[in-house]
């Protein structure tokens, strides 16, 4: 397995990882899955790169093939007060704040160890910001990413859109 860190400009190498991150969220929904439909690396992972003030792509590749990618970001706090859901207490937070904002691994190379290398890059490049704020959203339904990130020191702090997305943070 090769990690790599790729450049905004090629994120293109996840779109169809991101697309399938959405299918697979859709599949775990309990609440309001219909949701995930217009949801794309369009809708959600390029608009997410034009906000954010910084941001951290790293992939696993088998051969040639990208299977698993994390993306990371730093974004004032006021993006996460938009049209579509306000993410947090905005006065509970500092001015900027990172997030892990896509995870996936593709069937098949789940348990291997990939997700813990990409999630430990992710969260030393947040790290590596001085940010005191970090969070994860979590889709419904998605047990195995809730348990996973649990595991991983980060603890549920509320739900938003009526537990569509559970919000962990850093404690």
């Amino acid at each position: 397995m090769k990690y790599e860190i790729i450049r905004e400009r090629d994120a293109y190498l996840v779109k169809s990882l991101c697309n399938e991150l959405m299918v697979y969220q859709k599949s775990k929904a309990k609440i309001t899955p219909e949701r995930f439909d217009s949801m794309s690396f369009e809708t959600r992972l390029l608009p997410s790169l034009e906000k954010a003030d910084k941001n951290f792509i790293m992939i696993a590749k088998d051969d040639d093939e990208v299977v698993g990618y994390v993306y990371c970001n730093l974004s004032a706090k006021e993006v996460y007060d938009n049209d579509f859901a306000t993410f947090f207490d905005i006065n509970s937070v500092e001015d900027q704040v990172g997030c892990l904002s896509q995870f996936f691994i593709k069937d098949g190379y789940r348990g291997s160890g990939i997700g813990t290398r990409l999630f430990n890059e992710g969260m030393k490049w947040l790290n590596q910001l001085d940010v005191k704020d970090l969070f994860i959203f979590v889709s419904n339904g998605n047990d195995n990413a809730l348990s996973f990130y649990k595991h991983k020191g980060f603890k549920e702090s509320h739900k938003i859109l009526d537990g569509f997305i559970t919000v962990l943070r850093n404690m």
